[in-house]
């Protein structure tokens, strides 16, 4: 792993680089928009940088893929005739089903496709607010298939080390996507559904942390967060029926003035939310 290309300098690609950069690896960038490269090359994010992935591809033995989902296959479709021999490709999309399978699906017979998802990020975009210790205390998950070498597989799991991650997790496509499902895009699902309950700007004045905690990834990349949702349709339907069933027994609980229910529910909660905590 001499040459790291890194695809997409945006919050994560941007981060990628730049933690891997300090940690002395040659990375290169590679960007639609020459002033992203620019700010990447005066900040020492990256060694060198194009808009043109030709020039600089067939030099790179780790290629990160920092792109939105929908981006990911006709990227490689166009220019996986231009990397190097038996590089080593990994995507960091945040839904893997649809992603994985299709690009495996029109590889290169020596290049290979590695997944992973480190469990970090920005609710803003761009190189701008990139930070590479986003990766400081992060879990972070290898996706491998059947189709993926024991080389590749501990080349993703060092790859997090080098991070300076937390925690390292090997889950399958499917087990990944039922993960993510609840753990993050269900929780959007909520900030976004809390923040647009009400017109809300008169109260702005006397919020506490509670709604803060609650409603800070409700400022959210539409964009990218759009694709994620429909990428993973059904099993975040599924999920949200779960939580609607939820409210629905919470709000049953307070109509029939249930303390000891609800003194349950709270209780459960708090076992639970224990678990989490670093």
């Amino acid at each position: 792993m001499k040459t790291i290309g890194v695809i997409g300098l945006g919050v994560m690609g941007a981060s990628f680089a730049s933690r891997l950069s300090h940690k002395g690896y040659t990375v290169y960038g590679f960007e639609r928009s020459q002033e992203t490269l620019d700010i990447a090359l005066q900040k020492q994010i990256i060694q060198k940088g194009t808009t043109e992935p030709k020039t600089l591809l067939k030099e790179c033995d780790l290629i990160i893929i920092a792109l939105y989902p929908t981006q990911i296959l006709p990227w490689i479709r166009q220019y996986q005739q231009t990397c190097k021999d038996k590089a080593i490709l990994m995507d960091i999309s945040g839904v893997k089903s649809n992603i994985i399978k299709p690009v495996q699906a029109i590889l290169r017979e020596d290049l290979e496709l590695i997944s992973i998802h480190p469990m970090c990020g920005r609710e803003s975009r761009g190189i701008q607010f990139s930070d590479e210790t986003i990766f400081d205390q992060a879990n972070y998950i290898v996706v491998p298939t059947d189709q993926n070498t024991p080389e590749a597989i501990e080349l993703a799991k060092q790859l997090g080390v080098i991070l300076g991650v937390k925690n390292i997790s090997t889950l399958s496509i499917e087990e990944h996507d039922r993960m993510i499902g609840f753990l993050s895009q269900l929780t959007h699902v909520i900030a976004v559904s809390l923040m647009n309950t009400h017109e809300n700007a008169h109260l702005v004045e006397y919020t506490g942390d509670s709604f803060h905690d609650l409603t800070r990834i409700a400022e959210i990349n539409e964009d990218l967060w759009s694709e994620l949702f429909l990428l993973n349709k059904e099993i975040l339907l599924d999920e949200t029926d779960q939580f609607i069933a939820s409210i629905q027994h919470f709000r049953d609980v307070l109509d029939q003035e249930d303390a000891e229910e609800m003194k349950r529910l709270f209780i459960q909660s708090t076992k639970r939310r224990k678990l989490f905590n670093r």
